[in-house]
């Protein structure tokens, strides 16, 4: 039976925080996608790692004849991968995103670090919605250039642009021809949402701050841009979308509306906290412009 490591650390968090809310936000995942693997991992296991109870979570035993190996394996991990990191890119920075950046930000971010760092390199990646830290939780990424709100546990974050949320629609929905629609008028629309995986990334972009309750209708999720834009142009729902990701992802067949009556969307640097590397901090402030 083979397991990976996300497994085994899903495993150690829950059973160290006796709670899958508390473990959720330890390892920057939604509680129902935490809880998702888990039993996906029982399952492949043949049997149940944790009793659940209404006072919280209890290991099996055979959970816990797991756990102390668990453990023992991420902490060797825990140790070898930086070493090896430093081997093979120790002048590389990792910058993580979520989406195209644009707004003229990681351009001149990496020409003034490359200015005061002429021995680094920055290397760009693109991360998927269903990680919303943009590779900061497993450390595949050392800076991450994401969208607010992220669970912030061990992670520091300066926002970079306030944007106002308007909505992408296909050319010909009945509202495409309104300079401005109200949010109200969206409640009942199917709507291309981000994984589950997401967690209040995916509630912040379907505005359930703004529903009052109402329940959403999901008409598609989608883990990237393209996928989204490809789901709306084939009128599987509408998304909301950053207004300068609208100038940035412009589509035959899609139209973008302003949208009153949401707070504005964030865009954010995030770094983990126990990173004091001088690259990180450095990348940072030329991002911020400090």
């Amino acid at each position: 039976m083979d397991v990976d490591l996300r497994d085994l650390r899903y495993l150690v968090a829950v059973a160290e925080e006796a709670n899958f809310t508390r473990a959720a936000a330890r390892v920057f995942v939604s509680q129902p996608a935490l809880s998702k693997q888990i039993r996906a991992l029982e399952r492949r296991l043949g049997f149940d790692l944790f009793d659940r109870t209404p006072r919280g979570v209890t290991l099996t035993a055979q959970g816990a004849e797991l756990l102390p190996t668990a453990r023992e394996i991420l902490e060797r991990w825990d140790r070898a991968y930086p070493r090896a990191q430093t081997i093979g890119r120790q002048l590389t920075l990792v910058v993580g995103m979520q989406t195209a950046v644009g707004r003229d930000l990681q351009r001149r971010a990496i020409t003034r670090f490359r200015a005061t760092a002429p021995d680094w390199t920055v290397s760009l990646r693109l991360v998927g919605w269903s990680d919303p830290t943009a590779g900061l939780a497993d450390a595949s990424s050392d800076v991450g250039i994401v969208w607010l709100p992220i669970p912030l546990d061990g992670l520091g974050t300066r926002v970079l642009r306030r944007e106002a949320r308007g909505v992408m629609l296909p050319e010909g929905h009945p509202l495409a021809d309104r300079d401005t629609i109200a949010f109200a008028d969206l409640l009942d629309e199917p709507f291309v949402a981000l994984p589950s995986a997401a967690g209040s990334l995916r509630d912040h972009w379907l505005a359930i701050e703004a529903r009052d309750g109402h329940p959403v209708r999901i008409g598609a999720e989608a883990t990237g841009a393209d996928e989204t834009f490809e789901a709306i142009a084939s009128g599987l729902g509408v998304a909301l979308v950053a207004a300068g990701n609208a100038e940035l992802y412009r589509r035959p067949g899609l139209v973008y509306r302003p949208v009153d009556g949401l707070a504005p969307a964030e865009l954010a640097v995030a770094w983990r906290s126990d990173d004091t590397r001088p690259a990180t901090a450095l990348f940072v402030d030329c991002l911020t412009g400090h």
